[in-house]
């Protein structure tokens, strides 16, 4: 991308506008007369055997619409961007624009987020109007991969059921809105064979009250307790310290089939949520932690 903006594209943009508008001044000049008097000659074309074209000059008010057009088009280069690198006297840009209404609607907002901003984040998921606000905030930045309902989908987690990947809390919530999340399911594919894959999966479904071949869940288990149980627990049960799942509750992030079992055994996961602490700030990531704890915790009768 580096190659569009360096100084030949400048130049070629500001002799591309320049040249435009001579070749307009040009075409009015070159066409410019004094209107006959009597009868006017023929350009000599002629279509359909009747149809001619007469050598008549444009209208005057024509004519000066163009002027006008030009002197313009020149008004408006100097003041805004158009030429190159040029910002125009005005030294406007989008982005300015942008964060000046930006700046001013949060001016204006703002003593809505105060409002709620001192109070504990159980208070803020009771207050129906506080929780509106949240619901709102969600949908505007949530609901493209947690869905409108928050129930999630595939790869994205369910965010009103009490399972959670690193912790329901408040104070949790509100640290994986502000910084993020990245979990890594390694890769096994390399380590374990077939079988031992097979097996595990087995074991790991075993947990969960699934159909399962009772000899690969006795194989299995030895498997997991050596390469899987240092992140899910000796139990299977997870640890919220890494994001490492509950593998007995019967909650599957990507789906519970063998088939995509196995897959994530051999092939690993990688999970992404996005920081948003430089995008909402504090005190809007207080009323959507709110919101999403409300959610699972049925606040003011969330569903």
């Amino acid at each position: 991308m580096s190659d569009f903006i360096n100084d030949f594209w400048n130049m070629y943009v500001v002799v591309l506008v320049v040249a435009s508008i001579a070749f307009c001044a040009f075409i009015i000049l070159s066409n410019r007369g004094a209107r006959p008097k009597g009868q006017v000659e023929l350009h000599g074309h002629q279509w359909d055997e009747t149809l001619a074209e007469w050598n008549n000059p444009l209208p005057r008010w024509w004519v000066w619409l163009f002027w006008i057009t030009i002197v313009f088009a020149i008004v408006y280069l100097a003041a805004y961007p158009g030429l190159g690198n040029f910002g125009g006297k005005l030294a406007w840009s989008s982005t300015g624009a942008y964060d000046k209404e930006v700046k001013e609607a949060e001016a204006k907002v703002a003593p809505l987020f105060e409002r709620y901003a001192g109070l504990d984040v159980k208070e803020v998921a009771a207050d129906p109007e506080a929780r509106a606000m949240g619901e709102r905030l969600y949908l505007n930045n949530c609901a493209q991969c947690h869905g409108t309902d928050a129930r999630g989908s595939r790869g994205f987690p369910n965010l009103t059921d009490a399972d959670w990947l690193y912790g329901g809390e408040p104070e949790a919530i509100k640290a994986t809105l502000v910084n993020g999340r990245n979990g890594a399911m390694p890769a096994f594919g390399a380590i374990l064979d077939g079988e031992q894959q097979r097996d595990v999966v087995h074991y790991v479904r075993s947990l969960s009250g699934m159909a399962a071949d009772g000899v690969r869940v006795q194989r299995g288990k030895a498997v997991f307790g050596a390469n899987c149980a240092a992140c899910h627990g000796a139990d299977g049960k997870g640890n919220q310290m890494v994001g490492a799942p509950n593998l007995t509750d019967g909650i599957w992030l990507y789906g519970s089939t063998e088939a995509i079992v196995l897959q994530s055994v051999a092939k690993g996961r990688n999970g992404h949520m996005p920081a948003h602490g430089d995008l909402l700030g504090d005190k809007k990531i207080h009323l959507v932690a709110a919101y999403v704890w409300g959610l699972s915790n049925n606040a003011g009768g969330a569903k």
